[in-house]
């Protein structure tokens, strides 16, 4: 049975908070031959991606490139980076899986819940640390179920203060979108994917561990094969994989660290935080008109990355989706237990404000017809 064809829409119609849209040329570079893993030619590949990706990432040290999503990564930081017990901030589906993981993994773990769509807080983080019974902490930095962003600078702060405590952050929907700095804000382990900012296709997932990170795991006898930071650091000293990488994307991964890099780290931001305050506004000025729409986090507290918005009366997530697909754009429904009562834009990748407002525009007549 063959895959069904179809003539591709023009980019700037699919608004997905990953996996989101992929410019022609990236795909297009996965059109070259296949090369074996172990010759120079992979070798110069990697050579060429891991100074590109560490200034991405904020880093000295080396970015492990794992064949994975991103809970792949987060398994990898808990199997090498926690010993016995784990706090998870839990304010969303993907902080919950991370939570969900480490209790999978044989680590002993508490959840910090605070209400879906809440930030956590370094005081809420500070008050449980004191009880002294974690060595490691998770949380998600950019919540893509709720839109909501964790303070992970001050978070570290305070996981930094504990003493030996490691601070594990997934960043799946934050890195390239908003500010990480893995090394000025010292965190421990910090995963992405690369299937939402970066704007690459799903299957790579992408990781940095500090020096303290990779203590613990050579006092780890149960650290596993696949995901094993000590034979990452070993084979990336000769710019090669310990397993067989996904070659393809890594071809499509060069040229989309190229065109990033071209863009600037920091002005690709600032052009997520553009898109964000759009839509915020967007809501905004409905809501002015009597469509009562409303982000699901708090101001102070929003991703740059992606939205949850609460329809009006009436609305529910599928039906939003439905007929923003009726208007040739794709939106997202909510997620998990809030598929129904939101739905999501991502406003992440190669998105430009400009592309964003056809989408807006589109959805302004969703509501208003």
């Amino acid at each position: 049975m063959s895959a069904k064809k179809s003539n591709p829409a023009p980019f700037g119609r699919f608004f997905l908070p990953g996996p989101t849209e992929v410019k022609p040329a990236v795909l297009e570079a996965m059109l070259q031959p296949m090369i074996g893993h172990r010759v120079p030619e992979m070798e110069d590949l990697m050579g060429h991606i891991q100074p590109r990706i560490r200034q991405l990432f904020r880093t000295e040290r080396p970015v492990y490139i794992f064949p994975a999503s991103g809970t792949g990564a987060m398994e990898a930081g808990l199997r090498n980076g926690a010993r016995r017990r784990v706090l998870s901030l839990v304010n969303g589906a993907f902080s919950e899986r991370f939570y969900r993981i480490a209790l999978a993994t044989g680590l002993k773990a508490d959840a910090l819940e605070v209400e879906w769509g809440q930030a956590h807080t370094a005081d809420m983080l500070d008050g449980a640390l004191k009880r002294g019974i974690y060595d490691a902490v998770t949380v998600c930095h950019s919540e893509t179920s709720t839109g909501v962003l964790n303070p992970i600078d001050e978070l570290a702060d305070v996981t930094r203060a504990a003493g030996d405590v490691a601070l594990l952050v997934d960043s799946v929907s934050g890195m390239a979108g908003a500010p990480v700095e893995t090394d000025a804000w010292g965190l421990d382990w910090v995963l992405t994917g690369s299937q939402k900012a970066m704007a690459l296709p799903p299957g790579l997932a992408f990781g940095v561990a500090q020096e303290g990170l990779l203590e613990r795991a050579r006092n780890k006898a149960d650290r596993g094969v696949y995901f094993d930071f000590l034979e990452y650091e070993k084979n990336l000293l000769k710019n090669q994989t310990p397993n067989t990488p996904a070659v393809s994307l890594m071809f499509a991964l060069a040229v989309q660290l190229d065109a990033m890099m071209e863009e600037g780290v920091e002005r690709r931001w600032e052009r997520h935080a553009a898109m964000a305050r759009r839509t915020w506004a967007w809501v905004d000025e409905l809501a002015e008109k009597g469509v009562k729409l409303e982000i699901m986090a708090p101001e102070g507290a929003r991703s740059p990355t992606v939205s949850a918005i609460r329809p009006p009366a009436g609305w529910t997530g599928p039906k939003v989706v439905a007929a923003a697909q009726e208007r040739g754009f794709s939106v997202a429904t909510g997620y998990g237990m809030l598929r129904e009562e939101t739905f999501r834009i991502g406003h992440m990748g190669d998105h430009t404000v400009d592309g964003l407002e056809a989408l807006l525009g589109a959805l302004t007549e969703v509501f208003t017809a």
